[in-house]
């Protein structure tokens, strides 16, 4: 019989077009070597072109599925991702810590604020916002805003690597040990440079930037890559590196998907 794998938790919305959201994170589990969780805490119907609605699952269904799959089979590490609205982002702290799940537990746990899908559909309430900050950040081992979620969580508009540490550092004073604050949006720069601070390292990790625009699902990709590598008992430096040349690769073989935004692309680890 094989050994059992590490295991890794998604809390997040689920993607019809299967390229983003549970989708995402459940195939990046799997080519990096852990076996996925899920807790579903919305139902969005969306598709290449963007997102028509979305219905948000009970906050006590939410919960009783992080409870069933930890409480049975155990966490290495966790993740979440579109989490809809304040009552269920409350719900969702309170029961990580039940199951001792997130920073002051020995189960790192990773936050990606998703708040807008990449067509700038709205994926969180504006309540929720609050909510990320006060309730999950202090929780939060890392946490990886997009340039877009950095604005809405500090009103900070980053443009060059200097606002870029400033943010990291307002992020940072919200409680997070880890703080991933990504560059792809600053387009001005050659490559895709994310910045990784605990307040006392400055990490600057750069990428190749890809002419394309098929990237979707990328920051939860990224985040599933980072999460799967904490499972596997990585530092959180050794991880996000690990998760960053990852991405890029998902990058590089991304695929036209209908007649929007194609998904980025994890197939590329079946042939190494």
């Amino acid at each position: 019989m094989s050994a059992t794998p590490k295991t890794a938790l998604t809390i997040a919305g689920s993607d019809s077009g299967g390229g983003a959201g549970i989708q995402a994170d459940l195939r990046t589990f799997f080519a990096c070597g852990v076996h996925g969780m899920t807790a579903i805490t919305a139902v969005t119907v969306q598709n290449s072109l963007g997102v028509q609605g979305f219905t948000e699952i009970p906050v006590d269904v939410v919960t009783a599925q992080i409870r069933a799959v930890a409480l049975d089979m155990g966490v290495n590490a966790a993740k979440t991702g579109m989490l809809a609205s304040a009552e269920i982002i409350e719900a969702v702290a309170k029961t990580l810590d039940e199951v001792r799940i997130g920073r002051d537990h020995d189960v790192p746990f990773v936050v990606d604020p998703v708040a807008a899908s990449m067509h700038g559909d709205p994926l969180l309430r504006d309540e929720a916002l609050e909510a990320i900050r006060t309730q999950l950040f202090p929780r939060a081992t890392l946490v990886t805003p997009n340039l877009d979620e950095v604005r809405l969580l500090t009103g900070l508009a980053v443009t060059d690597r200097e606002s870029q540490r400033h943010a990291a550092d307002e992020l940072l004073e919200l409680g997070p040990q880890w703080v991933l604050v990504k560059g792809g949006h600053l387009f001005d720069e050659p490559e895709c440079v994310d910045l990784l601070s605990d307040g006392f390292q400055y990490i600057e990790l750069s990428g190749r930037r890809y002419e394309t625009k098929h990237t979707h699902g990328s920051g939860d990709t990224l985040a599933s890559a980072i999460t799967a590598s904490l499972a596997h008992e990585l530092g959180v430096p050794d991880a996000v590196d690990e998760g960053k040349r990852f991405i890029e690769h998902c990058v590089a073989d991304a695929y036209p998907l209908g007649e929007g935004i194609g998904p980025v692309s994890p197939f590329w680890r079946l042939s190494h």
